[in-house]
């Protein structure tokens, strides 16, 4: 899937495409392995089967990658998780900022169908990881929905509580510290405030307090009908 990023860096911005073929959502990306479990604990308790490895790689087809700011998905059961999203840019990690979009009634069927049935919004600026590495930590990621025509805070969080992308590449490469070119990989989300649930418009950001900056993107969800 072609992409196209506005990368912004310290000294100017570019433009720049990308082919992405390799889609991989990582899954349990935390650093709290207590707050894993008993998040596993949790949803399992709802029916939802518990992972076979943590963190856990899934491959989504390449095809579920937009940047478009209008979506599609089935029945009204879905709803948004806020990520970093990295990729290589002529051999260099860049960073962005993607929605895990997720059927969570069948999630409780099959967590890796549930991520492949709906599609993946990107945003369309980027950093050069360079700039954010040396203060990752502080990066705060955040997203809002929308109930009742009025924004509503529904996730926010540093990212300090998630794996670095150099530790969930090296999980997914086995030890190699590049990730290939052609893969672009999500990179954990944070707790959801007052509970997971749908909403038709949904709004990411990626913030560096550090630099004043942020990333953006929103989308629109269209309910298509669920009919048997």
């Amino acid at each position: 899937m072609k992409l196209e990023f506005r990368i912004e860096a310290k000294d100017g911005a570019r433009a720049a495409a990308i082919d992405i073929s390799t889609l991989v959502v990582a899954g349990w990306a935390g650093r709290d392995h207590a707050a894993i479990e008993h998040h596993i604990e949790e949803l399992a308790a709802i029916g939802v089967p518990r992972p076979s490895a943590v963190p856990l790689y899934y491959r989504i087809a390449d095809n579920q990658l937009t940047q478009d700011d209008r979506v599609q998905v089935i029945g009204p059961h879905s709803s948004g998780e806020v990520e970093a999203f990295v990729f290589n840019v002529d051999g260099e990690l860049c960073v962005s900022l993607a929605s895990d979009h997720t059927d969570r009634k069948l999630e409780s069927h099959s967590v890796a169908l549930s991520k492949q049935v709906c599609i993946k919004p990107v945003a369309r600026s980027a950093w050069r990881y360079a700039d954010v590495a040396d203060h990752w930590d502080e990066l705060i990621i955040r997203s809002t929905i929308e109930e009742n025509g009025v924004r509503v805070p529904y996730q926010e969080g540093p990212l300090s509580t998630l794996r670095t992308p150099l530790d969930l590449i090296a999980g997914y490469t086995a030890g190699a510290a590049a990730l290939p070119e052609g893969v672009g990989m999500t990179c954990g989300t944070v707790a959801v405030q007052g509970g997971i649930r749908p909403s038709q418009v949904f709004e990411m950001e990626l913030h560096d307090p550090r630099l004043g900056r942020s990333l953006h993107h929103r989308y629109v969800v269209d309910i298509l009908p669920e009919v048997a």
